[in-house]
């Protein structure tokens, strides 16, 4: 079977490899970029353009698994140019949902704001510290005024990591709530570039921690 490469945000590498070992997807290779270049979306398409380049030669297949993720259609109008593949939508917060399901809560989730498995994981590291509220906790209500509730779109059943997400949403303080996503388009996506003929045998690993 033809060897395909993901170029992945890394915030997406553990249900990657997960996705992989639950349906045997052997022989898709995976190279991720920091995802920390989430804090600088600008910097996004210019870095898969690099890492496109630098395997054309080992990979004639090559899919990139990032969403829009803030660039304004520069990443979609890159992999159009570059001839490769992405994953649809505007974030993995949608597309772990399911596309079209997160765009009917649209509206009334106007003011929520959301976490992934990752961003509960690295909250401190994409949340907190970023936005300076460590040393200027004053700023929250700045930032988070706004917002209503936080909602943890989870891909896993983890105990541990509900707890910690709704520990998020109290230092925010926002009100909590949690809905099982699984992963939703990713596995889908995945699927079709795995399997293209049949897409058969994709499990989306609803159930696994």
């Amino acid at each position: 079977m033809e060897r395909v490469l993901l170029i992945a945000c890394g915030a997406l590498a553990k249900e990657i490899l997960e996705l992989k070992r639950l349906n045997g997807w052997n022989h898709l290779d995976l190279t991720c970029l920091p995802a920390e270049l989430h804090l600088y979306p600008e910097k996004i398409p210019e870095r898969v353009e690099l890492a496109v380049k630098e395997h054309r030669q080992s990979h004639s297949s090559i899919f990139v698994v990032y969403a829009d993720c803030g660039t304004g259609g520069l990443l979609r109008r890159k992999c159009e140019e570059l001839g490769v593949g992405m994953i649809d939508g505007p974030h993995c917060y949608s597309f772990f949902e399911g596309n079209q399901k997160f765009a009917e809560h649209a509206v009334e989730e106007m003011t929520t704001f959301y976490l992934t498995d990752f961003l509960v994981r690295q909250f401190d590291s994409f949340v907190w510290r970023p936005l300076g509220l460590g040393k200027h906790p004053e700023l929250r209500d700045m930032y988070f005024g706004n917002y209503e509730r936080l909602v943890y779109l989870a891909q896993t059943e983890d105990p541990q990591l509900d707890r910690l997400a709704e520990e998020c949403a109290a230092r925010l303080g926002l009100e909590y709530k949690r809905r099982y996503t699984g992963y939703g388009d990713l596995a889908v996506a995945l699927g079709s570039v795995a399997e293209p003929q049949t897409g058969s045998g994709l499990s989306s690993g609803r159930g696994w921690a």
